[in-house]
């Protein structure tokens, strides 16, 4: 048995393709194949189950996956041990943020690390929440920064700031003469959303619980808006397409924000979100996690507001 077939039936069990994961392990799809068949001869069981179309892992290949994580997850923590006892903030830390808050903190963030820990290079992914806390899980990111709630097993989770949302209308629109707008002042206007999958959109449709109408109806304008980024849709109000709720990180200080769109605050209570720093408690580098946390404290994106916890 040996740490690469390790890594392989990690792979398969998580791509369900022993092509895929070949791909993702960097070697031929036989090599991998191969490895992984010897690996079920020596141990005397099935992990996987194999048909033309697609790979289910059995019953007792899920214990052996699961194991085979926290196995290289400890091979891991003795190269982060090593590199700790030389220098903590050497060396690269693989940090994740969830798609509506990567491009508007980072910009902020990067050069604050760079400034604390030259020597501290960020291998940044975005991606959605349930897959960043998977790969933080699986030891292949270290850090993540997310919206609350988030609660893992083994994973310390400290909020870090609050940052309320904004209404985002296109210049001129019979809302903008209001100085604050109520959230349901919204149910009744051409409501563009993020698509399935981000929990900025479940935390707007919280909010608004009578947008939910006008969710999910079938409409053309609805549907292009399906899967698109914050900017896209930014840029589709400016168009006259419809009004949006954002993050106020990401509703724009520019001459184009000015000349094309008008942003309100809402009446109180006005919706907001709270990030948060995770990572695994077994982590051994937690000088580094103090670097991300005291950088993103001196963000100084300007409508946050820090917890003081995180202080």
């Amino acid at each position: 048995m040996t740490l690469t077939e390790l890594r392989y039936i990690v792979a398969v069990a998580r791509e369900r393709h022993f092509g895929r994961a070949a791909e993702c392990c960097h070697v031929s799809q036989p090599t991998l194949s191969v490895a992984v068949k010897k690996l079920e001869e020596e141990l005397g069981v099935i992990l996987f189950e194999r048909s033309k179309t697609e790979v289910s892992i059995t019953p007792v290949g899920d214990q052996v996956v699961r194991q085979a994580q926290r196995v290289l997850e400890e091979v891991d923590t003795l190269g982060e041990l090593a590199r700790q006892g030389r220098d903590p903030l050497s060396g690269p830390l693989r940090l994740g943020a969830i798609h509506t808050i990567g491009p508007y903190l980072l910009p902020h963030l990067v050069p604050e690390v760079h400034r604390r820990a030259p020597k501290l290079p960020l291998v940044i992914e975005e991606n959605y929440t349930a897959r960043l806390a998977e790969r933080l899980k699986q030891g292949e990111l270290d850090a993540i920064i997310i919206a609350l709630p988030f609660e893992q097993p083994g994973v310390v989770t400290l909020p870090l700031y609050e940052e309320p949302f904004v209404a985002v209308l296109p210049a001129g629109h019979p809302l903008g003469q209001r100085q604050r707008l109520r959230v349901n002042d919204l149910a009744r206007e051409n409501l563009l959303l993020l698509g399935a999958g981000h929990c900025f959109r479940e935390q707007v449709l919280h909010f608004c619980p009578e947008c939910h109408t006008m969710v999910g109806t079938g409409n053309d304008i609805q549907y292009t808006v399906e899967g698109s980024s914050l900017e896209t849709i930014r840029h589709m109000v400016a168009t006259g397409m419809g009004v949006t709720v954002l993050p106020c990180s990401a509703a724009g200080d520019d001459r184009y924000t000015r000349d094309l769109l008008a942003i309100r605050p809402f009446e109180t209570p006005a919706p907001f979100r709270q990030v948060a720093l995770a990572w695994r408690s077994s982590f051994p580098r937690p000088k580094a996690i103090e670097v991300i946390r005291q950088a993103i404290l001196q963000a100084r994106v300007p409508c946050l507001q820090m917890t003081a916890d995180a202080t």
